[in-house]
């Protein structure tokens, strides 16, 4: 896969427009995602989505192949996600519940405009409801990691790559993060 991603870039860089609509494709939804778990906002999720993209292609004469491009990809997006969460913290206070425009927490497990089936539905629990808002309290420094290392099964190095800090922080932020959670956990039960 990151051959692919690697040549796709190299020839999306080369003017391909075929390679770009690829590597679109390819990380379209896993940046949706990603923006939707951090922003819990469709609509901010959607921005972020294109805006990611915007970044990539006008910065692909930067992009270093040595790197791998989903690194790249996530750092970009992490980073607009982070700067809108900057945005939304100067306008709302710090006890104000985060809605999208349908009025739900932000976790729905299918991208906007898929319906969830009844089994899905029925699967869903009320664990996993707490967790998520737990998940939401975490304070940003925190919450960006648990996210990209639980939600996105992305390894401690790669998290250090994509947020630009060493792994020792990334360490100690994620256990912080964890017994933050296991706390809230243990209030709400």
């Amino acid at each position: 896969m990151e051959l692919l991603e690697s040549r796709l870039a190299q020839l999306a860089r080369t003017g391909d427009r075929q390679a770009f609509r690829e590597l679109v494709d390819l990380y379209k939804n896993k940046i949706y995602h990603l923006a939707y778990r951090m922003l819990g906002n469709v609509h901010e999720a959607e921005d972020v989505v294109q805006e990611t993209f915007l970044r990539v292609y006008m910065n692909l004469v930067r992009y270093d192949p040595a790197q791998k491009f989903s690194t790249w990809i996530y750092r970009i997006g992490t980073n607009l996600c982070i700067d809108y969460l900057r945005k939304r913290k100067r306008k709302m206070s710090l006890d104000a519940n985060v809605f999208d425009s349908e009025g739900t927490d932000g976790y729905n497990l299918l991208p906007a405009g898929e319906e969830e089936l009844p089994e899905i539905q029925l699967v869903i629990s009320e664990t996993k409801r707490q967790v998520h808002e737990a998940i939401d309290r975490l304070p940003d420094q925190y919450k960006t990691i648990v996210i990209l290392r639980y939600l996105h099964d992305m390894s401690l190095q790669e998290i250090s790559e994509v947020l630009d800090m060493p792994v020792t922080t990334i360490k100690t932020r994620l256990h912080r993060g964890r017994e933050y959670l296991r706390r809230r956990m243990d209030q709400d039960l």
